[in-house]
C-alpha cells in the first residue's frame, strides 16, 4: 500500500478545499467594496501578486528566472484570463442575485470535465458524465432559479457575466493542469502579474483610476480580498493540482458555489429554499461518491 502517495492525495484535497471555502466567501465582501469591478480586479491583482513575492523572498524560492520564455507567456495569459474572470463575476453579482451569478459562474467545473479531453490525455467516462449531470441538477436546485416565475433583462446580464467568467475559469484551469512542473509560488505569481498586465491599459481605457474609499470596512474588505482571497487561495489551489487530475479538482470546485450560498443567506439574508437544501445534498453527496468510486 503506498501510504506516502495516498498522504499527498488528502494533502492536495484538503488544499482545494480549503481554497475553495475561502473563494465561497468572495462574493459577500464584494457587496461591501464600492468599486467598479474592474478597478476591484485590478487591486485584487495588485495586492495578491506582493503577497506571493514577499514569500517567494521569505522561502527563498529561486529559479524563476530559468523559467522557459514560452513558459512565462502561457502563464501571463492564464493570468489576464483570472483578471477578466474576476471582472465577469463581480459585475455578475452586480446585475443579479448571488445565487443566480453563483449558479452561471460554477458551470465551470462542468466545463472543465468537458474540456479536459480536449487538452488533457483524460477520458470524458460515462461515470463523469453521470457526475456531470447531477451535480449540474444540484445547482440549478440550489440556485432557487427553478422557482422564479421569469429572469428580467438586468438578471439576464448577469447571468451572461457569470457564464463568461466561468469558461475563462475553466481555460484557465485546463492551462494550470497542463503546467504543472513549475514551483508553485513562481507559478501563481507570474499569473497574477499577469492579471495586473492586462488590467492596466484596459483601466485607461475603460474606466479609469478610480479612488479607493478609505473607510475601515471597505479597506480590510480589499485587503482580505487581495491577500486571501487570490495570494494564499491561489496558492492553496494551485499545489493541489500537482496531484489531483482536473476533473478530480473540479469536482471539488463545488464546495466554493455551496459555501457562498449558505453565506448568502446568512450574512446577505439570501435565505436557501428547501428545494435549494436538497440540491446542495445532491452536489456533495455526488461528488464524493463519485471521487470514492474514482469515476
Amino acid at each position: 500500500m503506498n501510504f506516502t502517495g495516498n498522504q499527498d492525495r488528502i494533502k492536495s484535497y484538503l488544499m482545494v478545499i480549503t481554497a475553495m471555502l475561502i473563494w465561497g466567501s468572495s462574493g459577500v465582501f464584494r457587496r461591501y467594496i464600492p468599486v467598479p469591478s474592474d478597478f476591484l480586479a485590478f487591486l485584487r491583482g495588485v495586492l495578491g501578486s506582493a503577497f506571493m513575492l514577499s514569500l517567494i523572498f521569505y522561502y527563498k524560492k529561486t529559479g524563476m528566472g530559468s523559467i522557459p520564455r514560452k513558459t512565462v507567456a502561457i502563464l501571463l495569459l492564464a493570468g489576464a484570463m483570472y483578471g477578466f474572470n474576476w471582472i465577469f463575476f463581480f459585475e455578475a453579482i452586480n446585475y443579479t442575485t448571488v445565487p443566480i451569478a453563483t449558479l452561471c459562474y460554477y458551470m465551470q467545473p462542468a466545463l472543465v470535465i468537458l474540456l479536459s479531453p480536449l487538452f488533457l490525455p483524460e477520458k470524458l467516462t460515462f461515470g463523469k458524465i453521470i457526475v456531470l449531470c447531477l451535480t449540474t441538477t444540484g445547482m440549478v436546485l440550489v440556485s432557487g432559479i427553478t422557482e422564479m416565475d421569469s429572469i428580467d433583462v438586468t438578471q439576464l446580464k448577469g447571468a451572461l457575466f457569470g457564464l463568461s467568467a466561468g469558461l475563462l475559469y475553466a481555460l484557465n484551469a485546463i492551462i494550470n493542469k497542463r503546467i504543472s512542473q513549475i514551483n508553485t509560488y513562481h507559478k501563481t505569481f507570474i499569473q497574477l502579474a499577469g492579471t495586473v498586465i492586462a488590467l492596466v491599459p484596459y483601466l485607461f481605457i475603460i474606466d479609469g483610476w478610480q479612488p479607493i474609499p478609505t473607510d475601515g470596512l471597505t479597506i480590510a474588505s480589499i485587503l482580505i480580498l487581495g491577500i486571501v482571497h487570490t495570494g494564499i487561495a491561489f496558492a492553496l489551489y494551485f499545489s493541489s493540482m500537482k496531484t489531483l487530475s482536473a476533473p478530480s479538482v473540479a469536482i471539488c470546485g463545488y464546495i466554493d458555489p455551496i459555501s457562498a450560498l449558505f453565506l448568502a443567506a446568512i450574512v446577505l439574508n439570501e435565505t436557501l429554499t428547501l428545494t435549494g437544501v436538497i440540491g446542495a445534498f445532491l452536489i456533495i453527496g455526488t461528488a464524493l461518491v463519485s471521487e470514492l468510486k474514482k469515476v
